[in-house]
Parts: C-alpha cells; structure tokens; sequence
C-alpha cells in the first residue's frame, strides 16, 4: 500500500512539473531584505505590453504585494509570452536588484547557464513558457 501512495505521489508531482508554488510573501521579503539572486516565484499581473528588444522579451509587472518589477525573458532560450497588459502570470526566476531602487526578474528559461544555475519559467493561461 506504501509503494502504492508513493507511485500517486510522483505521478502527481511529473503531472505537475514539480514546480514551486507561488510564495508573493517570500518575494516581498527578498525586496526588503535587498536579497538579489534569491530564486522566487510569485504571482503577478503585466502593467505594460511586453516589448522585443535584441533577444529578450521585457514587460513590467505589479506583484500582490504592490512591487512592480521588470522581467527580462530570454527568447533565445524560451518562447515569447503571449501575455499583454492586464493578464495573470506566475513568474519563477532569479531577483535582482539594480541601483535606484530597481528590482527585476531573469532567468525565466529552462536552461540553465553560468549567470542562471536554476531553470525558470512563466506561467500564462495554464501554459508554460519556459
């Protein structure tokens, strides 16, 4: 009976990709401490329209804790977010924090790379873009 709650259980974990939850309380404390590089995910939802520039896909999110980050998705490493201003995301990447105050999220790829040891993704109208 044991092998057969753990077969359930990775069954639902493959059928689920394994991915994180969404922790917006976890981001919300990663921006005050100043933790850039910490890996997050959290829920969001597009301020402006994404826009190509060179080979990243940038749109500016407000999170619901009232952040508003920058995302830089590589589409040389993942696909084009169908999303526009207005629409729901999940987001799971690396947070950086550049100076002014600027907080962004990277590293929204499936590959993985020296500056992005962890693969990412964004979740958009159950779909995964990654």
């Amino acid at each position: 009976m044991k092998v057969l709650g753990l077969a359930a259980t990775l069954l639902l974990l493959v059928a689920c990709g394994g991915r994180d939850n969404p922790d917006d309380q976890g981001l919300h404390r990663d921006i005050v401490n100043g933790t850039s590089g910490a890996e997050v995910t959290f829920d969001a939802t597009l301020i402006t329209d994404p826009v190509q520039g060179g080979d990243h896909e940038r749109f500016e999110v407000m999170t619901t804790t009232g952040e508003t980050l920058e995302v830089d998705h590589n589409t040389s490493l993942a696909p084009d977010v169908p999303a526009h201003k207005g629409d729901g995301v999940v987001i799971h990447g690396q947070l950086y924090i550049d100076p002014g105050p600027r907080y962004g999220v990277h590293c929204t790829h499936g590959h993985t790379s020296g500056g992005c040891p962890n693969p990412g993704w964004i979740e958009y109208n159950n779909n995964y873009y990654e």
